[in-house]
């Protein structure tokens, strides 16, 4: 426990280091690039970096492997599997819209998605390596090095990975979905079922209380009463303070039809248990959001709830070719 004490101050420490410093860069003759086409160059090394298995000490998995686009960038697994199939003990979360988050991880240990890069890349359970390590491995790729010239006019630096895989991640953007169209205006975007769901889900139950606004997030930290008991301690891990044991973000509901399982760790394989475990009003534990209590649907009005959820999926975003990987 005192050895996972100190890897974890550690890791709080660096991510800090990686999310208030600036880097230098050094010119080597690259003339003037305007921002746009800088930015561009950025998000092209941040995209390539994102499916490439060099980040892993053995080269076998890349942020990709848990981050499958067909699934709104999640991997359709209870817990994600690191390298040498070594279990996780989270469900890898979705990225769909991630640049609109204001902290990262599950309890958002993280306060900025450079911050969160460097978690993977260090977790055992994960890509197990170290990034001077990675940055060592990248600058023998001479593709990578034209684009960190080109975007950051710079050499391959720890900030140009963190950065790049960064701003990649914030071009993740989903609004295409039947209920985008619904709420600007169309109403004919959404079926009878999806809009008696619709109703239910924000005027007659109390799911739009955590779940509101562009992404159905309102962003908080809270319990939803899953366990008497966790094995996760959730935030507290950050904190140390017993009011946030268990606690967990909120997440976005957007194209959740496509990332199961669902909850911190997978419990639930189906939005039908999501909805029966809310229906219960939860399990008793002391931190549970008072929203959480139990409540009824008839079988129709479960199928209606599901079809709205349905209309949060989002073709477009889960097949854009800008998301995909770079084929050289």
């Amino acid at each position: 426990m005192r050895r996972f004490g100190s890897l974890f101050g550690l890791f709080l420490f660096v991510s800090f280091v990686v999310y208030c410093k600036t880097y230098s860069t050094e010119t080597n003759g690259v003339g003037p690039i305007d921002s746009d086409a800088k930015s561009q160059y950025k998000i092209a090394l941040g995209r390539s970096l994102f499916y490439d298995p060099m980040l892993s000490r053995d080269t076998s998995i890349s942020c990709a492997v848990c981050h499958k686009q067909d699934l709104a960038f999640t991997d359709g697994l209870p817990q994600s599997i690191g390298i040498k199939d070594r279990k996780g003990t989270r469900n890898a979360p979705t990225l769909t819209n991630v640049a609109n988050r204001p902290y990262f991880m599950l309890d958002g240990v993280n306060p900025s998605l450079e911050a969160q890069i460097t978690a993977p890349i260090q977790e055992h359970a994960e890509f197990d390596f170290h990034i001077l390590l990675i940055v060592e491995r990248l600058k023998s790729r001479p593709n990578y090095v034209r684009l960190a010239r080109m975007g950051y006019n710079s050499e391959i630096t720890n900030w140009v990975v963190f950065n790049s895989i960064a701003e990649f991640e914030r071009t993740l953007i989903s609004k295409d979905a039947p209920y985008d169209h619904f709420i600007k205006g169309d109403s004919s975007a959404l079926t009878p079922s999806q809009k008696r769901g619709h109703d239910l889900f924000f005027n007659t139950l109390y799911c739009g209380k955590c779940h509101n606004g562009p992404d159905l997030t309102n962003n908080v930290l809270t319990n939803n009463g899953l366990y008497e008991k966790y094995q996760d301690s959730g935030r507290m891990r950050l904190t140390h303070h017993e009011a946030d044991r268990a606690i967990f973000k909120v997440p976005t509901l957007r194209n959740i039809t496509v990332t199961a399982p669902y909850m911190h760790n997978g419990r639930f394989e189906s939005l039908e248990e999501v909805i029966a475990h809310y229906m219960a009003g939860g399990a008793k534990y002391p931190n549970k959001s008072e929203l959480i209590v139990p409540f009824d649907l008839t079988k129709d009005q479960r199928t209606d709830l599901i079809h709205f959820f349905e209309s949060l999926t989002d073709s477009v975003f889960l097949n854009n070719p800008a998301y995909s990987e770079i084929e050289y």
